[in-house]
């Protein structure tokens, strides 16, 4: 939680990304899974479009990936999100604690580390929780059906 007067700032409050001890990295996740969504690009325009369609390794149901540590030999396309890929990664939400933190920006309420509860991002409505399907069972040629038209999820 926020640190009161009396108290020393909070690890995200005083260090960069790039200065965050591993366990710390993985503290500052929210669990919100909207990295885990599967996106769509057009071949033509290159535009990327964001889908309700979660990776085939995301238990949707705990917003947490079933095989961690290594998703990105399993899922070719997952992208790795760390201290030195995280500014170019355009798509992240802008409620990311790792885009915000990078952009100096607070942590929302909701964000695990300041509520001191993990429940608290899925009931501000901002994890893929309650909508998201998994990409297994899903035709790929029809995952256009599932591009998501508002993005602010």
């Amino acid at each position: 939680m926020t640190s009161d007067s009396d108290t020393e700032p909070a690890f995200w409050e005083t260090k960069s990304l790039a200065e965050l001890a591993p366990e710390e990295w993985e503290a500052l996740c929210d669990g919100c899974a909207q990295c885990c969504l599967i996106k769509l690009e057009d071949v033509d325009t290159g535009e990327r479009h964001l889908t309700r369609i979660a990776c085939r390794l995301l238990d949707i149901g705990r917003c947490r990936c079933k095989d961690y540590d290594r998703r990105h030999r399993i899922v070719p396309g997952c992208v790795p999100i760390s201290p030195e890929t995280v500014g170019a990664i355009d798509w992240l939400p802008a409620t990311c604690a790792y885009r915000l933190r990078g952009e100096g920006k607070p942590l929302a309420w909701w964000h695990p580390l300041i509520s001191g509860d993990p429940e608290t991002v899925h009931q501000a409505g901002i994890s893929i929780r309650s909508w998201a399907l998994s990409e297994s069972g899903i035709d790929e040629d029809a995952a256009y059906r599932f591009i998501i038209r508002d993005p602010s999820v």
